[in-house]
């Protein structure tokens, strides 16, 4: 069941809106990490692969995962005075 928002959603002039957008945007983000790491390496392994790009492909995918955490737990301002 998706979420109700009280008021008409506004990014601009609506910080709390903001914020719960973009931890949901956060929470797409890491299913898509998972479900897409996960089918990667359940065929590595299905096939007995040696695809040397698999590991650079999960690392770097979660370093961009982990920067977007930092972003919206530490970095983005959500006071009405930003611009979004």
């Amino acid at each position: 069941m998706p979420p109700r928002w009280p008021r008409k959603p506004d990014r601009k002039t609506d910080p709390a809106y903001r914020r719960l957008d973009d931890r949901m945007t956060f929470a797409v983000h890491v299913a898509g990490f998972l479900a897409g790491n996960s089918g990667l390496w359940f065929f590595h392994e299905l096939h007995q692969a040696t695809w040397p790009w698999a590991k650079w492909v999960t690392g770097l995918w979660a370093v961009v995962l982990l920067a977007h955490l930092i972003y919206i737990a530490a970095i983005a301002d959500y006071s009405l005075n930003s611009d979004g």
